[in-house]
């Protein structure tokens, strides 16, 4: 479990970053798989999940998941409820209440307000980030009362630059957004990069939160332990697991 150097230091808060070392999965799941839409064994899965509450504390009924599709959808969290909630963005200033995001190549953002005592989990693959997820969020916790300079948000283990290789119609898509985009390419002979995580600390900055922390952590490589979409296509898998990563105020 990776903590975040900007927010252990408040002990109310419980957060962690987990890959997936230390779980109950087998087989291309092993081992902490905590993705309940995988084709892994839902009792393993369960089990995974009650273990990474564990860990920061959390009572696994007040764990609040998404069923995510890469939108800009996001959902103020004020009790438990037994429904599904699709969407890509959790906000909450209940105490108890973990939220989380499964990412597998995609970043995951923790969000801390210590002034107003708000957080925000968010699931920000390339899809959701162009479509704003991430400003719209931010504009979520300053309609509560958050000020960006209170702002806390740390950018969690995603797919780096070097392994991101991407098509020319996804550039192009880039930079009719915003022709600037073109600082988040890098063109190594006749292949074309993306890095993700840079693209998502510039829309921090330019939302004006200044107290940004990137966990510099390679989910599709091997030696850090983390579960990658583009991996397991690559290795002809026909599934992967998912990595978690949980914020929650005591």
């Amino acid at each position: 479990m990776i903590k975040s150097n900007l927010i252990k230091k408040y002990d109310y808060i419980s957060h962690g970053f987990f890959n997936k070392i230390g779980g109950y999965s087998n087989g291309i799941y092993k081992s902490l798989n905590c993705g309940l839409g995988s084709k892994d064994k839902k009792k393993n899965v369960y089990k995974n999940l009650r273990k990474v509450c564990n860990k920061i504390g959390c009572n696994e009924k007040n764990l609040v998941l998404l069923n995510q599709v890469h939108s800009d959808k996001i959902h103020c969290i004020r009790k438990i409820t037994k429904k599904k909630i699709t969407g890509d963005s959790l906000v909450t200033s209940k105490k108890n209440i973990a939220i989380g995001i499964l990412t597998a190549d995609c970043a995951p953002i923790l969000i801390f307000d210590p002034k107003k005592k708000i957080i925000a989990a968010i699931h920000a693959g390339w899809r959701g980030a162009y479509k704003q997820i991430i400003q719209k969020t931010i504009k979520s916790l300053k309609k509560k009362g958050s000020k960006t300079k209170d702002i806390v948000a740390i950018v969690g283990p995603s797919i780096a630059q070097k392994n991101y290789e991407i098509k020319k119609d996804f550039l192009k898509k880039f930079l009719k957004q915003n022709s600037k985009n073109i600082i988040f390419f890098r063109f190594v002979k006749k292949k074309i990069f993306f890095s993700l995580s840079k693209y998502i600390k510039y829309q921090l900055v330019n939302c004006g939160v200044k107290k940004i922390e990137v966990i510099n952590k390679d989910t599709y490589s091997e030696k850090n332990n983390f579960f990658s979409s583009r991996r397991s296509l690559k290795n002809k898998n026909n599934d992967y697991g998912r990595n978690i990563s949980l914020i929650m105020i005591k």
